[in-house]
């Protein structure tokens, strides 16, 4: 896999220093809200369809005209909470986890988009953390596994135990980073609730509530996320997916309000 490119400049320097959850650059613009049945922690996107994951199910839906086509809801009773979602070819890849459980336990549960069927299952066990969010990037997966500070007494770990782990194609795990202290300060009491690659090589993460995306890349040296900058959005954390059919669009849930909202990236 090629290193991403990262760009060190004196400005950016300074701007890590400074507390950038004040100075959000509104870069993102909301150009389509869809109604949902229910669209509560993740959304995932291919050409035809967007699909709302939520805690034990999947809607499927028309991503010109928001017509709703199918579901798939849980009645195995195996399912404990879904996150985020990802497809990738005709599979679309939810991450799963046991959360609030503890230990924290993890999995990857994947459906056949045509007909919402469950085909397959990756366990990572207890390794790692809270599954929240997985993505398919330059050959090879990154799952983020999220820890939340409400589980510090019982763990001794808080939000910056999470972890972004790469693997390869058969799920080995290769190498991994925390992220930015200042991005977990955000984040705080909870995690990492959304992540997916942009078209310009940057990773976009978002927490649990807030209206703001995070944007960072791989670092040269080092285990730590770099944190490159912070951009407005108008959902309120939770999943995120961009579309790789449509140039420069961004997809985010407003989960009090079951939408789905489709963005633009302005250039």
């Amino acid at each position: 896999m090629k290193n991403i490119p990262v760009i060190l400049t004196i400005s950016f320097t300074i701007l890590s220093l400074i507390s950038f959850s004040q100075y959000p650059e509104k870069e993102f613009e909301t150009v389509q809200t869809f109604e949902t049945k229910k669209a509560h922690q993740g959304i995932a996107v291919d050409e035809k369809y967007f699909y709302t994951i939520n805690t034990k199910g999947i809607g499927k839906y028309d991503k010109s005209s928001g017509e709703f086509i199918a579901e798939w809801n849980d009645s195995t009773s195996q399912v404990i909470h879904f996150d985020g979602g990802v497809v990738i070819g005709e599979k679309l890849y939810c991450a799963h986890s046991n959360y609030p459980g503890i230990p924290m336990t993890s999995s990857i549960e994947i459906f056949n988009t045509k007909t919402l069927t469950h085909v397959s299952s990756h366990s990572f066990g207890i390794q790692y953390g809270s599954c929240t969010w997985a993505d398919f990037y330059n050959e090879s997966w990154w799952v983020c596994f999220s820890h939340y500070d409400n589980f510090k007494e019982q763990l001794n770990t808080d939000n910056t135990w999470t972890v972004l782990v790469k693997f390869d194609e058969n799920w080995q795990a290769l190498e991994s980073w925390a992220f930015p202290k200042n991005v977990l300060n955000e984040f705080k009491p909870m995690s990492c609730s959304g992540g997916s690659w942009g078209p310009d090589g940057n990773l976009y993460v978002t927490g649990h509530d807030s209206t703001k995306v995070y944007v960072l890349q791989i670092p040269e040296m080092g285990s730590v996320l770099q944190f490159v900058k912070t951009l407005k959005v108008d959902f309120h954390g939770q999943g995120i997916a961009w579309d790789r059919f449509e140039k420069n669009c961004f997809y985010g849930i407003n989960r009090k309000q079951n939408l789905v909202l489709k963005s633009k990236l302005k250039l």
